[in-house]
């Protein structure tokens, strides 16, 4: 792949012949999204029927009314969120039958767990996975983000890999065919060290469900709902995870955080807490480009001006929440990570966040992240070239006034003009 990435096709969509497939699939296979073919589909993949607590039902109906009510989108699209629904009703069952017959797991304790906080796409990603190279850490890949629970009955491989590792795996495989440019903006594969929202999912909850779907419904019941109970079920999951694990501190991270962080501070007390800082004008560009791009497969259009309210809007409303709430976390467990600060010299950052969290750098440490840096060289999949005046119609300077308030409390440096 060269080292420059410009999508020139961004608005107006040139399919390759492997996107042009999956949307006839989807064509030739139109499919209800319904609460009963969600739930039956998760009793039949597990063979378990108790989930637990029946409130998710209301969140789960938001959502399919959000997605049945939106006529742009595309069948294959409507396939995939069923098959997404269905992975974290599936998940569910899992979870509740294992916390049912382990009822020890709730004494798991989280102890002293290091979490960031960010805008997406301000380096939160690259952040998790050097910490989380530094191997006396424990943090959360993709692949076991996605399946937290095995199968009843399902072993290894013969080849020795879990085999929700080899679905994972093959669902990026197939990512990458359809989208081929989508490991530059967004890597996914198995060993990726996710967000613990993901954990959030068997409960219907969190603000990841705006990523995949154009649901403002959806988003306003979020803002209007506490969302401490969705926090304390993901901790649980990760007290499940711990069990079988083994213990060790947890490094997370999750943008969500940036506006809940009471809820995230009464969950966690003891943590100590990174808050990534970025232009919002760069964050927002990568950002709406990649739902735009992702556009191409979601919706029968491309709806620039939409996609450019909404995300900016939504940064808004997390870096004010931000901005609110910082005071919530105190000097001695948290610390503010300016990108440019982070981007000049990510080791020495990393070495900062160490000291704030009272874990030494060790030598081995250090060559652990020295590992993973040679392995995962930054920009090796191709840098992305974004215009989002070209491509939004917006003047990145005009845009940047709306933030003046993030600027005045944060060491922020204008990154786009």
């Amino acid at each position: 792949m060269s080292d420059t990435i410009i999508i020139d096709d961004l608005l107006t969509p040139r399919l390759n012949d492997m996107q042009k497939a999956a949307l006839a699939f989807g064509d030739a296979n139109p499919i209800a999204l319904t609460e009963q073919a969600i739930l039956d589909a998760a009793r039949h993949q597990t063979g378990l029927h108790d989930f637990g607590a029946d409130d998710f039902r209301e969140r789960l109906n938001i959502l399919l009314d959000e997605w049945n009510g939106d006529p742009a989108m595309t069948q294959i699209w409507r396939l995939t969120l069923l098959g997404y629904a269905t992975r974290y009703a599936a998940n569910r069952l899992l979870i509740h039958d294992t916390l049912q017959r382990h009822p020890e797991i709730h004494d798991e304790q989280i102890d002293r767990p290091i979490i960031i906080a960010g805008l997406p796409r301000s380096g939160t990603t690259h952040l998790v996975n050097l910490i989380a190279a530094d191997t006396r850490l424990q943090a959360l890949p993709l692949w076991e983000s996605y399946e937290p629970v095995p199968l009843p009955g399902e072993g290894l491989l013969p080849d020795g890999t879990d085999p929700r590792y080899q679905r994972c795996a093959d669902a990026w495989e197939r990512s990458q065919q359809i989208s081929p440019v989508i490991a530059a903006m967004h890597p996914m594969n198995p060993d990726h060290i996710h967000e613990e929202l993901e954990l959030m999912g068997p409960d219907f909850a969190s603000y990841n469900f705006e990523w995949i779907g154009r649901v403002p419904g959806w988003r306003d019941h979020y803002y209007a709902t506490d969302q401490t109970p969705h926090y304390e079920y993901m901790k649980t999951v990760l007290k499940l995870l711990q069990w079988r694990n083994g213990k060790k501190r947890w490094v997370l991270k999750c943008p969500q955080h940036l506006e809940q962080l009471g809820v995230l501070k009464s969950v966690f007390p003891d943590a100590v807490v990174a808050i990534t800082h970025r232009d919002p004008v760069a964050v927002i560009q990568s950002a709406v480009t990649m739902q735009a791009y992702s556009a191409r497969m979601q919706r029968t259009e491309v709806d620039a001006p939409w996609l450019i309210a909404y995300w900016t809007d939504r940064v808004e409303h997390l870096l004010r929440a931000c901005v609110a709430d910082r005071a919530v976390w105190p000097a001695d467990q948290s610390i503010d990570v300016p990108f440019h600060e982070f981007m000049a010299d990510d080791v020495a950052m990393v070495g900062k966040i160490f000291a704030r969290a009272q874990l030494p750098m060790t030598d081995r440490a250090h060559a652990e992240i020295a590992a993973h840096m040679a392995a995962h060289q930054r920009g090796k999949e191709g840098r992305m070239v974004y215009n989002l005046e070209r491509d939004f119609g917006v003047k990145p300077d005009v845009l940047r006034e709306r933030f003046r308030f993030y600027f005045d409390a944060f060491p922020v440096k204008a990154e786009v003009h």
